[in-house]
């Protein structure tokens, strides 16, 4: 059990003491050990008990002090006190404030989450802006914010977070060791490979300044395919997502940053997507608790700090109702049925399902289901303004709003005490070699011969304008590998996330599917290969498979029409 998770079993009794103040064993050596830090530093000064110490700042802060701490917005520019003209303009749309400081000095912020826009991201429409850019700059950013957290009342910590789910939503991208997607450590079938990758990725988080990572996904896939979660889903069982789901929380933690499951309570058998409508979850309790709940309960044992809540209308739970403001789902379930103690956090409520009410009185009744934190809301003043008006007329108890603060100061307190890594850990060698042990595992070949080379040079690569870059990088592996490109001999089709049956070459001696494997079973290649991702790793050791200098040891993790989980079996 994680020391937060030890802290944070202990909640239920603290808000009475606010109120009354107030009122893997097989990877290298480095994946198990501690992380080498070069410059220790903490993300606040103080010591003592994080929950004593929450007591004692929520102590210090007025009503509205509370409402800013249950409030986690986006911000505009990449820096956190000298933003250029265009994000000073969206900072005012948003927030009334030219700086993301003067936005957490406005609200008295409890969060900020660390955003990328790009088109072919699936969670693009609530993220329309980027504020990170690689290592260095997201360190400085992450300082500032805290620098400006710390002159508020309470002197609390702030939760800074990201959605670094690897593979399709992955926000920094420059300068870090890249994971392939959680369905690629699903086709591995090797939690102790994942708890190391995880563990790599989780050292970069904290010497970045992350506190909370929106991930691992814990989602399970059904039947038809859904497109929606795809590739960022462990897989279609839900036995296996709950150990891949531990070792990713268990890796995560292990490096000091609280990992956050979503989305609660299950994303993986709905063909509707929550950034557009509010998708219908329809299996009976049984096959939801079957099929959906393993992983989430598995990763909450685990000791996960963060559990977020999904806009979906889980009809056997609470039919009608998005669970992110049911208090069924988020409060009976979520806590009475599987004891989690930690913080509730919404999806982002700037999604159509959330913005049916305004934006306060959506914000009351998130709180109120059992959410302890709001996420990107769409009006930050209105948010808390409602809060506040909740609190006036009494349709939000200020208990419940001094529980949902204690939670939060409560980890941000315990992650401020972590000793946190200097940024020359990042991108390290040993953090390559662990994610590389993951991505070696995870090359899944589904038709085709099993032994010596799947290619004969000179090999072209060819695939979309927009995957160049994975063209241009499994073209220089393949390289590395002594094999010969250019035009005469094998054609990799390389397809990826989005990609539909008139994106595959028929004349093409090898496809690769760099995202979930469904595409592969309308593929005429004689040749079929799956890597589920499209980072240099992955590409990497992709290329020492069809040099035949690597056996594809993978399986995919779901079922595809006509094609094998593995043919090599």
């Amino acid at each position: 059990m994680t020391r937060v998770n030890r802290i944070l079993r202990v909640l239920p009794a603290v808000p009475l003491l606010v109120l009354a103040a107030a009122c893997g064993p097989d990877e290298p050596s480095r994946a198990d050990s501690q992380p080498s830090f070069v410059t220790p530093t903490r993300l606040a000064p103080p010591p003592g008990d994080p929950a004593a110490l929450a007591a004692q700042a929520i102590a210090a802060m007025s009503d509205a002090d509370l409402a800013g701490e249950v409030l986690m917005p986006y911000a505009y520019g990449n820096s956190a006190t000298s933003v250029d003209a265009a994000s000073k303009a969206g900072n005012h749309n948003l927030a009334g404030v030219d700086t993301p400081a003067e936005m957490i000095a406005e609200f008295h912020l409890g969060g900020l989450i660390l955003v990328s826009f790009s088109a072919a991201d699936p969670t693009s429409t609530t993220n329309p802006t980027t504020n990170v850019d690689d290592p260095k700059q997201v360190r400085a950013l992450t300082d500032g914010l805290q620098a400006a957290a710390r002159a508020l009342p309470g002197r609390a910590p702030m939760m800074i977070g990201t959605d670094q789910e690897y593979g399709v939503v992955t926000r920094v991208t420059n300068g870090v060791t890249l994971l392939p997607s959680a369905m690629a450590a699903g086709a591995a079938g090797q939690p102790q490979l994942t708890k190391a990758a995880w563990r790599a990725a989780g050292e970069e988080l904290a010497a970045m300044g992350l506190t909370v990572d929106f991930a691992p996904d814990a989602d399970t896939l059904g039947p038809p395919a859904n497109t929606v979660i795809g590739s960022r889903s462990f897989g279609g069982d839900a036995k296996a997502n709950a150990a891949q789901v531990t070792a990713a929380v268990d890796g995560l933690q292990s490096a000091g940053i609280t990992a956050g499951l979503k989305h609660f309570p299950g994303h993986g058998h709905t063909s509707g997507d929550s950034h557009d409508t509010l998708p219908v979850v329809a299996q009976s309790r049984d096959a939801w608790t079957r099929q959906d709940l393993p992983p989430f309960q598995a990763g909450i044992k685990a000791g996960a700090g963060v559990v977020m809540s999904g806009h979906l209308d889980v009809s056997s739970l609470d039919k009608g109702v998005p669970a992110t403001f049911s208090h069924k789902i988020m409060t009976d379930v979520l806590r009475g049925q599987l004891k989690f103690t930690g913080v509730a956090i919404t999806d982002a409520m700037n999604m159509p399902p959330a913005m049916k009410w305004p934006a306060g009185e959506a914000a009351v009744r998130a709180l109120n289901a059992g959410n302890d934190m709001l996420l990107m809301p769409p009006d930050i003043g209105a948010a808390r303004d409602g809060i506040l008006a909740g609190l006036k007329d009494g349709s939000l108890k200020r208990s419940r709003l001094v529980e949902a603060v204690t939670r939060i100061l409560t980890l941000n307190f315990t992650t401020a005490q972590q000793q946190r890594p200097d940024l020359s850990t990042v991108n390290t060698p040993a953090h390559q070699q662990a994610v590389s042990a993951l991505d070696a595992a995870s090359i899944t070949v589904l038709r085709g011969k099993c032994d010596g080379p799947l290619v004969h040079g000179p090999v072209t690569v060819s695939t979309q304008a927009v995957r160049a870059t994975a063209r241009d990088n499994l073209t220089k592996a393949l390289q590395d590998q002594g094999i010969k490109t250019g035009a005469g001999g094998s054609v990799i089709r390389l397809v990826g996330y989005g990609d539909k049956p008139g994106d595959l070459d028929a004349k093409a001696d090898v496809t690769v599917m760099m995202d979930t494997p469904y595409l592969l079973a309308s593929a005429k290649s004689g040749t079929l290969l799956a890597s589920y991702s499209s980072s240099k790793l992955s590409l990497k050791a992709l290329a020492a498979v069809l040099a035949g200098k690597a056996k594809a040891t993978g399986k995919s993790p779901v079922a595809m029409s006509g094609l094998p989980r593995t043919a090599c079996d």
